[in-house]
């Protein structure tokens, strides 16, 4: 008989894309997997399309200001964590796997009031108010930087990075080269500007002001946002935009010599694992909690990444890109040698170990 998993995290693309990551190794390991998430989150619709068999749950955010929805949401926590508990209590999985985000609240809760093992992962190096419910209900907690390790703990945390979606290192840069008109006799190095599915607005109007000078020693792959591209640079040469890419992001990061990007954890953890040099321009804390800051900093530390802070955008992104491009090879050394390189599996050893 197969065992059984429940996937549960959500809110947010990038609560859901390190569990599509694993769902092949999951598969290969001969377990059927049930996901859990909210009613009509993003996740509903990327499970469905993969063909996962879905359960939503009721979910509300803890916030920690002032808000008129937060004399609803606790309703819909308790309303989800019965709804949880009723489906764990019938589906009786052998383990149960967070990826974070408010929806998995409740999950975990319920499992850990069943005894089904349950392991989470905190992508960024401060842990969020949602993981920090669960970390008594946790039997592991997975986390990607090492400086999270002593804020977490200490019988239960794992340094293991993100889990990657294995196509995402089958591109091939001839075909990324291609899609972009580029040609492969072309001497200039290719730079890769990523800003999130929504695009970075300071990063794309930096690139667009500095195109000039960047043309001159670069291309650039411009993956911009949905709605954020300028049609009045659509024919220029060297310099191609996308609003937003699927299947062919791996082909254009393996087209891609140098990247520069917001720092969100997964995205910083595929450049890892795809040893992409970068620059990193972290979201500055009036637009986030503050943990981009602290992402960067860790993987500038740890020698994978340069980082431009917002507010020194456009002065420096000049220089940094020489000096990233003449000390990539130090910079790809660093990651190779990094411990989070495989993350998926040692996040199935850890799914098997909890289970004994």
């Amino acid at each position: 008989m197969a065992k059984k998993i429940v996937l549960t995290g959500g809110g947010t693309a990038g609560h859901v894309t390190p569990n599509i990551a694993l769902l092949p190794l999951l598969k290969e390991a001969g377990y059927e997997v049930h996901y859990v998430g909210s009613l009509n989150g993003i996740e509903k619709q990327l499970m469905e399309e993969r063909g996962i068999p879905y359960t939503g749950i009721h979910t509300g955010k803890l916030r920690r200001y002032f808000d008129p929805q937060n004399f609803t949401d606790p309703f819909r926590v308790v309303k989800g964590f019965a709804e949880a508990r009723k489906f764990l209590k019938e589906y009786k999985p052998d383990v149960v796997f967070s990826k974070g985000g408010f929806v998995g609240v409740p999950v975990v809760r319920a499992a850990s009031m069943l005894h089904i093992p349950c392991i989470i992962h905190e992508s960024d190096m401060s842990p969020g108010l949602a993981n920090k419910l669960c970390f008594g209900s946790a039997s592991k907690i997975c986390c990607n930087f090492p400086e999270t390790l002593s804020s977490l703990p200490q019988n239960k945390a794992v340094l293991t990075g993100t889990p990657i979606r294995k196509e995402l290192f089958n591109g091939d840069r001839e075909k990324g080269l291609a899609l972009c008109g580029f040609s492969s006799e072309d001497p200039r190095p290719v730079v890769m500007v990523i800003g999130g599915s929504l695009g970075a607005a300071s990063v794309n109007r930096t690139i667009r002001e500095a195109l000039d000078s960047l043309l001159k020693e670069y291309r650039i792959i411009h993956i911009c946002g949905k709605g954020k591209v300028d049609n009045l640079l659509l024919t220029r040469e060297g310099y191609k935009q996308f609003e937003f890419v699927k299947e062919e992001l791996s082909d254009l990061f393996a087209a891609a010599d140098l990247v520069i990007s917001r720092a969100g954890a997964n995205a910083i953890c595929e450049l890892l694992a795809l040893r992409k040099p970068a620059i990193l321009v972290p979201l500055p804390t009036a637009a986030s909690r503050g943990d981009q800051l602290l992402n960067a900093s860790s993987f500038e530390k740890q020698g994978y990444s340069m980082v431009v802070q917002d507010d020194e955008l456009p002065d420096k992104l000049m220089d940094a890109l020489h000096t990233l491009y003449a000390d990539r090879e130090k910079y790809i050394d660093a990651m190779s040698k990094s411990a989070q390189g495989n993350s998926a599996g040692i996040i199935m050893d850890l799914i098997s170990e909890v289970q004994n």
